[in-house]
């Protein structure tokens, strides 16, 4: 007697792969690929970003402990913690600077130096601690005065993608100075994918800096920015062309990217491109592209901009 309502499900057939060839065909590109040739036997390992991000959201708790720390944190035992923590974010950023030093190096350099200079890297780098707390707590200020939404700096640093974002960048930036930029830029990344924010660990940013909003931002690498200044959401200080060499690459580490100088504000999707000076005082209005430099104290707008275009009979 059959029964009604079952069935039973059939089984696959078992898939027949050549992963034989698969596997091997891998291996040949793996080997023919530009950053395995000269490390065939032993490819090092690169820094995790995992890792990093643990290590950084340690960082934050160590600077600001009693909002982004444990909520177990009393007055007695908030040095401790920041002690703790400290400790175990610094003995993991060792492990990822010497891989990117292995990285880099391993090939030409002992493994004795290579140690040597991580351990100095990662002593640099903690002593600038203080020092990045002090210019993000003029960031926070910047960001609590600059909007008047916010109700008070708590908010600002707990809520803010800005914030965040230039949090990242305060401490990529040094450790892109110290020489570990891989570990910089993955840094930078771990930011730009969590706030939509990008700002390139070589940028060099002064104090009370504010992103309003900030999706869309994008920040060059050999971009200055100096003190005071406020940008809105997808403002791009970016490079207007990419010089070449005789060879038709890419010339590196060329200044290419736009000086903003003290107390200037750029509002919402202004396009700013090239090595131009943005004059201290001055405002961008929003949706301007912007390709020449500006005296101090000028008001530019985006109908400004299509006059002069029409008026000069010239485009950007």
């Amino acid at each position: 007697m059959s029964k009604i309502g079952k069935s039973t499900p059939s089984s696959p057939k078992k898939m027949h792969l050549d992963t034989d060839t698969i596997i091997a065909d891998l291996r040949t590109l793996r080997i023919a690929s530009l950053e395995n040739r000269q490390r065939l036997e032993r490819p090092p390992k690169l820094p995790s970003r995992k890792i990093l991000t643990n290590i950084i959201d340690g960082l934050a708790a160590v600077l600001f402990p009693n909002r982004l720390g444990s909520s177990e944190i009393t007055d007695k035992n908030i040095d401790d913690y920041v002690r703790r923590t400290l400790d175990e974010a610094l003995r993991k950023l060792l492990t990822q600077v010497l891989r990117e030093l292995n990285y880099t190096y391993g090939h030409e350099t002992s493994s004795d130096v290579i140690h040597k200079q991580s351990i100095t890297i990662i002593n640099s780098f903690s002593k600038q601690l203080p020092g990045i707390r002090s210019v993000l707590d003029t960031d926070i200020c910047a960001a609590y005065e600059g909007d008047p939404a916010a109700h008070n700096v708590d908010e600002v640093l707990v809520c803010y993608p800005g914030i965040t974002a230039i949090m990242y960048y305060r401490l990529a930036h040094e450790l892109y100075c110290l020489g570990t930029p891989l570990i910089a830029r993955m840094i930078s990344e771990i930011a730009h994918s969590t706030t939509g924010i990008e700002i390139h660990p070589g940028a060099q940013i002064g104090s009370s800096f504010f992103i309003d909003h900030g999706t869309g931002v994008v920040i060059g690498e050999t971009t200055i920015i100096g003190k005071n200044v406020r940008l809105y959401q997808a403002v791009t200080l970016g490079a207007k062309s990419f010089p070449v060499d005789e060879n038709g690459a890419l010339v590196k580490n060329n200044p290419r990217h736009p000086i903003v100088e003290d107390d200037v504000i750029i509002y919402a999707n202004a396009t700013i491109l090239g090595r131009i000076t943005i004059g201290r005082g001055s405002i961008i209005g929003g949706n301007v592209w912007l390709t020449r430099s500006v005296s101090p104290d000028s008001n530019i707008s985006q109908a400004q901009m299509r006059s002069e275009i029409f008026d000069n009979n010239t485009d950007i």
